[in-house]
């Protein structure tokens, strides 16, 4: 994973964690659910990167003799 899609990833959580919690200070039920979406989308394309950098070390593993 590419340092700069962990920084967006973490970027789009903290939206997500900010959403949320407005959305629980205000009573805004959409808005919540909004932050809670964003949080899941986030963790979603992180463990995408996590599993194209596991292929990627397999993939190396294997060509090295």
């Amino acid at each position: 994973m590419s340092f700069t899609d962990k920084i967006k990833n973490k970027a789009e959580n903290a939206t997500g964690v900010a959403k949320e919690k407005a959305g629980e200070a205000t009573g805004d039920d959409e808005l919540r659910a909004e932050g809670k979406a964003e949080q899941t989308k986030a963790s979603l394309k992180d463990a995408g990167e996590k599993i194209k950098d596991a292929a990627a070390n397999v993939k190396d593993a294997f060509s090295k003799d």
